[in-house]
């Protein structure tokens, strides 16, 4: 059975918030004292926290699903629902966090560090919170909003001053056992380190960690052997100390050329940005094994050469502890060198903030093409929270929530995008909620398409009105007194006779005849 984990997905669902309350007081004589629903609870957050007493994700690799609690619901008279309570999920110091896609969300390096990687659903307004001086007594509230649903990538690398590095039985157990008060699985088998073990060494009044990982065999940075396992938990350490057996019987092996296939796995494998490649960082040698007569006389045959490199060279005995003096002591010295060099790099920052644009207005409208027109998808924070806190089956509510989209200025952006009355509308991504678009006559003059002066959406068909119908008879009772004079002044210039010089239909004559009369009557008159 594992009994360390480095790696795990967490399929994490934060809680829900509590619907709101709609409710309204009613006292002795007072049926309708006005709205007192309460507010719905908020959801509990999903909370990591680095913590130093946790040293494996072996609990996370049995239990992969985690949820917080839900948001009670709001009550009447003022009675706010119950907050979820928050869920802490402890992980080792080194832990990194990424998403599904590899990116990265936050490296928990130091003790402490808290991260709400997956938030709680907001709490719904009751209808005492949406009373306004217009909206006296709401008829609705708004519903909670769902918790965060996601998977998260957590990956363990070791943080440590020291990592061991060697060939599997090299002696790098048996080392660190016998430096620290660390008890790792000794055997004389390779791999019987399968994870790393972390040992607390005090040497010269400093104290440091010391790191046994599983070991390294050549292309191990292409994934053979335990290699990947293992390099990624020394990519945290200081310094490096090379582990070589002096008094191995295999075929073919000796320390230098031990070292050399080391060398190269560790510069085969690339180390996060911002990082120091792992052979620009402090190494030494410790050449194990001089308790046997042949991996004396070997150590002492091949210290000058490693010298010669550049190493600082020291013979070991993990049996009787030879030399584990002067190791520990120059170890140590590494480690303050490198806590020195690191607190004069600028301290790195945690806290980014970024503030949102002025003219930024919160969503954007895409345009997609579908089987029966273009679909208009409103992607954005604030519509997809409302729809969300929306009860569809309340037209109050609908309606409040068509008020608040008018406000963000969706129907404006709406019209920019093409989208006309009865174009198909999508509030957030996927299948989401499906509209017709029916723009409001409160819409500003963007939206008015008619001819200048006019409104087609304003434009009636009802019955007209008395001041209509008489101005409409007196403009064709003008129109039909120009005719006739027109008709008189072509009589009188001889452009046509009565007596049929010039042909006229039946309707002309009819006209002629009817001009004629009221020339008479007016001669009359006068």
């Amino acid at each position: 059975m594992a009994t360390f984990v480095d790696h795990v997905t967490l399929h994490l669902r934060a809680g829900h918030g509590g619907n709101g309350c709609v409710s309204v007081r009613r006292e002795k004589f007072k049926p309708l004292a006005g709205p007192d629903g309460g507010n719905g609870g908020h959801g509990g957050d999903i909370v990591l926290v680095a913590d130093p007493q946790v040293t494996t994700l072996l609990n996370y690799h049995r239990g992969p699903h985690r949820s917080s609690d839900n948001g009670g619901p709001g009550m009447g008279d003022h009675r706010a629902g119950a907050n979820g309570e928050e869920l802490e999920l402890p992980v080792p110091v080194g832990t990194v966090v990424k998403d599904t896609e590899g990116n990265e969300l936050i490296d928990m390096s130091e003790p402490g560090i808290r991260y709400v990687v997956a938030p709680g659903g907001l709490g719904g307004l009751g209808n005492a919170s949406l009373a306004t001086t217009k909206r006296k007594a709401p008829g609705f509230a708004l519903l909670g909003t769902p918790g965060i649903e996601r998977d998260v990538y957590l990956e363990l690398k070791t943080v440590a001053d020291v990592a061991l590095v060697g060939y599997p039985s090299a002696g790098k157990s048996s080392l660190i056992a016998a430096l620290s008060a660390a008890r790792p699985k000794i055997a004389d088998y390779p791999f019987t380190t399968l994870h790393p073990n972390l040992g607390v060494v005090e040497a010269g009044g400093n104290r440091y960690t010391i790191a046994d990982v599983p070991g390294l065999i050549e292309g191990a940075s292409e994934g053979k052997g335990l290699g990947l396992e293992f390099l990624r938990h020394v990519e945290r350490c200081t310094a490096l100390l090379h582990v070589i057996d002096t008094a191995t019987l295999d075929p073919g092996r000796d320390p230098l050329s031990d070292l050399d296939v080391i060398l190269g796995e560790l510069a085969a494998y690339p180390v996060p940005e911002g990082q120091k490649p792992l052979l620009e960082r402090p190494q030494l040698i410790a050449l194990n094994k001089i308790d046997v007569p042949e991996g004396r006389e070997l150590a002492e045959f091949v210290r000058p050469e490693l010298e010669e490199r550049g190493y600082r060279v020291f013979e070991i005995s993990s049996a009787t502890h030879e030399g584990l003096r002067q190791l520990s002591y120059a170890l140590a010295e590494l480690v303050e060198q490198g806590r020195v060099e690191a607190a004069s790099q600028p301290v790195k920052e945690r806290i980014v903030i970024r503030p949102k644009a002025v003219d930024e207005g919160g969503f954007v409208v895409k345009v997609e093409g579908g089987s029966f027109g273009n679909v208009y998808r409103v992607i954005g924070a604030k519509p997809e929270r409302w729809v969300a806190q929306t009860d569809f089956a309340n037209d109050e509510a609908v309606g409040f929530l068509a008020d608040r989209l008018a406000k963000l200025g969706v129907e404006n952006a709406l019209f920019k995008a093409g989208a006309i009355a009865g174009s198909t509308v999508v509030i957030g991504p996927g299948t989401s909620i499906v509209f017709d678009w029916e723009p409001t006559l409160t819409s500003t003059a963007e939206l008015i398409t008619a001819p200048r002066g006019t409104d087609a959406r304003l434009d009636g068909g009802g019955r007209a009105t008395r001041n209509e119908r008489r101005e409409d008879y007196l403009a064709r009772m003008d129109a039909k007194a120009a005719a006739r004079a027109e008709l008189l002044t072509e009589r009188a210039a001889g452009i046509w006779q009565e007596d049929g010089g010039v042909d006229m239909t039946r309707a002309e004559r009819d006209a002629l005849a009817e001009a004629g009369a009221q020339v008479e009557t007016e001669e009359k008159g006068e």
